[in-house]
């Protein structure tokens, strides 16, 4: 098992909209601090070497303030975003030498399937306009994963899929890659991690007064560390 805890500074970009109006939103990694409360996120790994099952949660939380035509605007988003899939290794390279943790370095392919639930609590205020909404949906995708061990301390791990297909969105896409870095703490096998992450997310509620749509890519730098149990 392999016990994967992490930072994800999410940068937004896109459209939301409710109440038939709709803003621009932009979070740029720039104001991160300003508009973006980081919260702890996680990520669960078990498999025997050829077959494996995650889950990989997040939380984010952005305000933003601004104004249009003379009016304040204010938007409050709040994302819950939970994972849960399986991988199966269809190719594997055995290379030259070992890892520090002792392991035969690799090569590897795996494709991936799963669902991905996301819960989504907006807040729009637009001079006297104001209203709020609460959505989930549950979307499935697939995707694929590669991993490629450098040397015996370095490797790099990417992994993208699509998803949504009409089910909950009418399209999601997530990408993301990794540059680790393997050491003893405690002797405890870690590897230190960072690297970018991507969401895109394109979610509409048209069948309600309220007239909800999220059309965002959350993306940005990811840093943090994975234990081997």
């Amino acid at each position: 098992m392999i016990f994967s805890p992490y930072v994800w500074g999410a940068s937004l970009n896109g459209t939301a909209g409710l109440l038939g109006r709709s803003t621009d939103v932009n979070v740029p990694f720039r104001e991160i601090f300003d508009n973006l409360d980081m919260t702890f996120m996680g990520n669960v790994d078990i498999s025997n070497g050829t077959v494996g099952f995650f889950i990989d949660g997040q939380y984010v939380k952005t305000s933003q303030d601004e104004n249009l035509r003379d009016n304040e605007l204010a938007l409050d988003i709040k994302t819950t975003t939970l994972a849960a899939g399986a991988y199966y290794r269809v190719y594997e390279q055995q290379l030259e030498g070992t890892t520090l943790f002792g392991n035969q370095r690799i090569f590897a392919i795996e494709p991936t399937v799963g669902v991905r639930w996301t819960r989504l609590e907006a807040g729009l205020e637009v001079g006297p306009y104001s209203g709020s909404r609460k959505v989930e949906w549950t979307d499935p995708f697939v995707g694929a994963r590669v991993f490629y061990d450098i040397n015996d301390r370095w490797n790099i791990f990417a992994e993208a899929d699509i998803g949504g297909f009409g089910a909950g969105t009418k399209l999601s896409a997530n990408g993301q890659i990794y540059l680790g870095y393997r050491t003893m703490v405690f002797d405890i096998p870690t590897t230190f991690r960072v690297g970018y992450r991507a969401l895109y997310q394109d979610y509409k509620d048209n069948d309600t007064v309220e007239n909800f749509k999220y059309d965002v890519t959350q993306h940005g730098p990811v840093v943090g560390f994975s234990v081997s149990f």
